[in-house]
């Protein structure tokens, strides 16, 4: 069997464009999709077996072939990724990335590349990310807005018109787990809306 793999770690993002390079990447290998398992609005921080990517690799038997887009579409964490292509190995499957255009499987060299690649994925997206709590904390500094406050509009926000209650509750001297509880939302969600 052969897989087409997609993940995207929200909503917004489009699944075509990994769709079109994977069948591209199909059609040059001689292979056809049989399958595609799709991981839609899931983060690659997530353990395999919460996605759908899980029920395929229990799935894989020797001469299966996943094909993604690249490696991080498979998880966020060189330990994961090194996982994901052990089972791999281990099942005697192969699995193709398109924009890396790797060959991995129980050869000697896609090991090397595999981990390479996962490590420099690794650092890019902690570098990432600092990048971002250094601009944010110049923000903050310079006395600009970051994040949503209360009373902003936004639509697709389901506390949306409770700025006000929740503003109040919170000069109360609620904390934020009550204030969820109370509105019958995670506290996560507060913390989302209030950031």
């Amino acid at each position: 069997m052969v897989y087409g793999y997609i993940r995207v770690s929200t909503d917004s993002q489009d699944c075509e464009n990994q769709k079109i390079g994977i069948e591209r990447k199909a059609h040059a290998l001689g292979l056809e999709i049989g399958r595609y398992i799709q991981d839609r609005g899931i983060s690659g921080l997530r353990e395999p077996d919460a996605r759908a990517l899980g029920g395929c690799l229990r799935r894989l038997h020797t001469g299966d072939v996943i094909i993604c887009s690249e490696l991080s579409r498979l998880g966020r964490r060189i330990f994961m990724i090194m996982r994901i292509l052990e089972h791999c190995m281990n099942c005697g499957a192969k699995l193709y990335t398109v924009k890396d255009g790797y060959v991995l499987d129980d050869n000697i060299q896609a090991k090397v590349l595999a981990f390479a690649f996962g490590l420099v994925a690794e650092i890019e997206r902690d570098l990432i990310s600092q990048r971002t709590r250094e601009a944010l904390a110049a923000r903050r500094a310079s006395g600009l807005p970051v994040g949503r406050h209360l009373g902003s509009v936004n639509r697709a926000h389901k506390l949306d018109g409770l700025g006000d209650c929740i503003d109040a509750m919170l000069r109360a001297g609620y904390s934020r787990r009550k204030i969820a509880a109370h509105l019958k939302v995670s506290p996560q969600t507060i913390c989302r809306f209030l950031n």
